[in-house]
């Protein structure tokens, strides 16, 4: 098993690739170290497709969530991998970040960051915890409190679920979330999984060993049927969601089995 996942080593170069161009979305100075040691090697096999796109876009998306945080004490990144927001972003005072994931990378990345004298914008709590597991007692030893409104970033993961794992995480959240608590999450379209189009690049994830293997072209209802209210749903490519970067076509919703990457804030049902 590798210390530092694929997924976050290409995810990591996709942010560096951005940083670099002369009209970036986001910028990630720590990026280009932490994508180490094959972050780029994957992000040329898994090749077009959009990715590096998508990766932009999204980042962006869940900074400019993070950026409008109102009420909220604790932003909890689930499965974080080689996220730096703590390193990049202006927070508001006396919010706090955890950082999820599970020990090796969370060893690993602590071991670049010190080496390259990174300073966190915020207080920040590197939680390393076996998302297979019960994992909420270790967010909580960490100083997370669960009576307090939280923001749950899950960037990046679902994909690599089954359905009834998505359903038991949200299911997850929901419980230890105050009211006021919020969702940050991507999504993928079911049809996505189905379209010859990526059939190249999913089948280089699963010869990687990370398979694509949940969506849903329905996120408004499967995620309320977890206790989450989808207060804002995007795609890419949208009208201020990276219209001008996104390569491909913005399907209306009403056309059925078009590919789809839902960019999704959602609130926590109470009661």
């Amino acid at each position: 098993m590798h210390a530092v996942s694929y997924t976050a080593q290409w995810t990591a170069a996709a942010r560096a690739l951005e940083s670099e161009r002369e009209d970036p979305l986001v910028v990630d100075p720590l990026a280009r170290d932490l994508a180490a040691p094959q972050g780029f090697e994957l992000i040329d096999r898994y090749g077009g497709g959009g990715l590096r796109e998508f990766v932009a876009i999204r980042t962006w998306f869940l900074d400019d969530l993070i950026g409008r945080l109102d009420g909220v004490a604790q932003v909890v990144l689930i499965a974080a991998g080689m996220d730096t927001r703590a390193f990049r972003l202006t927070w508001p005072a006396g919010v706090e970040v955890f950082e999820v994931d599970h020990a090796p990378l969370i060893a690993e990345k602590q071991r670049r960051l010190d080496a390259l004298g990174a300073v966190p914008t915020v207080t920040r709590h590197a939680v390393a915890a076996d998302l297979t597991t019960e994992w909420l007692p270790d967010l909580v030893a960490a100083g997370f409190a669960p009576d307090r409104p939280t923001l749950w970033v899950t960037e990046g993961l679902t994909f690599f679920l089954t359905e009834e794992q998505v359903a038991g995480l949200l299911a997850v959240l929901r419980g230890a979330s105050a009211p006021g608590s919020g969702l940050a999450v991507d999504i993928m379209g079911k049809a996505l999984l189905r379209n010859p189009f990526s059939k190249p690049f999913l089948d280089a994830l699963a010869a990687d060993g990370t398979p694509w293997l949940f969506g849903t072209d329905e996120p408004e209802e499967f995620l309320a049927a977890h206790g989450w209210k989808v207060v804002e749903l995007r795609e890419p490519g949208e009208p201020g969601v990276g219209q001008r970067r996104w390569p491909y076509e913005v399907h209306p919703r009403s056309r059925r089995g078009a590919s789809r990457h839902w960019l999704i804030r959602a609130e926590v049902v109470r009661g």
